[in-house]
């Protein structure tokens, strides 16, 4: 029993050690404050005489007359007086909260520690009784931020321009050959001082889909592949070309300037852009995928296979629009087949958001 009083003792004298230690800390945060007030007010004093001295070396100079040096210095005494004002306040304020809450004061903190990792946290006495350390939004705020990076998709019909033929007699359906992009893109201002021309690069992945007309099918036949009607009902037959390219455009258009004391930035946002390019790449595989009825069981074929689809890539592409949702066109000039006896090149016509 004893041995327990002894060690309860010791607690409780611990424990009010410690709020006297609080109790003086917080008591020489708030002179340490009272005498930053006094230092504040001799600094716009000092300030003030120094604007004053200025005033009168301009009156003997000849630059200004007696009457404007007057209004100049009713002006800087009326704005040192009203900075007296305002810097002292939040002073008192500090004081008036240290004394209200015993220097029990929660604060919040947005601090760098160790790899400029950002913390936030509650403070309790000037130390931590909580933090945690998020991603950095933006690691290093460059003054002058030249390239930023945008997530792009894209997405619309898909066709084929055939030789000899127009749109209109395609063997595939308009509304049911679609596209579908998705990629990386950096943009970067070309000129130090003007935004008005701005240089795109990245990568992307293309799905570019062909659905034939009239029951057909796409059927390889040695070093040629063509269309042939099917000897079932076809519910779907669907030609899907997947694609890794790396899209290059120049792109145009006005954006507005902002300039801080930190910070130079041209933003794009709600501007009208108009780009202009092309890309290049490889495919990375072909595949035909079939659903029709036999027998009355449903069918479902998926052939991968080569289909003499060209193996490298590259095309004439463009987008114009506002902001980030943009009208897009792009138009391969490798043709869809190798050694096709009739050259066929793919087209594709949709939007496409940069996010």
């Amino acid at each position: 029993m004893k041995t327990i009083t002894f060690y309860v003792t010791l607690l409780l004298l611990f424990l009010i050690s410690q709020c006297l230690l609080a109790q003086e800390d917080y008591k020489k945060e708030i002179e340490a404050l009272r005498v930053e007030k006094e230092r504040i007010v001799e600094q716009e004093k000092e300030a003030l005489k120094e604007e004053v001295k200025d005033i009168n070396n301009r009156i003997e100079s000849g630059d200004i007359s007696e009457a404007e040096a007057k209004l100049l210095k009713e002006d800087v005494a009326r704005r040192r007086a009203l900075n007296i004002e305002n810097r002292t306040a939040i002073i008192e304020n500090r004081i008036a909260l240290l004394e209200r809450n015993e220097g029990k004061v929660l604060r919040l903190t947005n601090e760098d520690f160790y790899d400029e990792d950002t913390r936030i946290g509650i403070h309790i006495d000037g130390k931590p009784a909580f933090s945690f350390r998020p991603k950095r939004w933006e690691r290093d705020l460059k003054y002058d931020r030249r390239t930023y990076s945008d997530l792009v998709l894209a997405i619309g019909f898909n066709n084929a321009l055939i030789e000899g033929q127009s749109l209109d007699d395609s063997p595939y359906r308009v509304g049911g050959s679609r596209f579908f992009e998705m990629g990386w893109q950096w943009r970067t201002r070309v000129f130090r001082n003007s935004n008005w021309m701005r240089f795109h690069y990245g990568f992307s992945f293309q799905f570019n889909g062909l659905k034939p007309e009239n029951n057909q099918i796409f059927v390889q036949n040695g070093d040629q592949t063509v269309l042939e009607e099917f000897e079932y009902d076809l519910n779907k037959a669907k030609l899907r070309m997947d694609n890794l390219v790396f899209p290059v455009h120049f792109e145009f258009g006005p954006s507005r300037f902002r300039k801080t004391e930190k910070t130079i930035r041209y933003s794009i946002r709600d501007q009208f852009r108009i780009g202009v390019g092309g890309y290049g790449g490889f495919n990375l595989g072909t595949r035909q995928k079939l659903k029709y009825n036999r027998d009355g069981e449903d069918i479902k074929d998926k052939l991968k296979r080569d289909y003499n689809t060209s193996d490298l890539i590259y095309g004439l592409s463009g987008y114009v629009g506002v902001d980030g949702v943009l009208l897009y066109i792009k138009y391969d000039l490798n043709p869809i087949f190798k050694d096709a006896v009739v050259e066929q090149n793919n087209i594709s016509v949709g939007l496409r958001f940069d996010l």
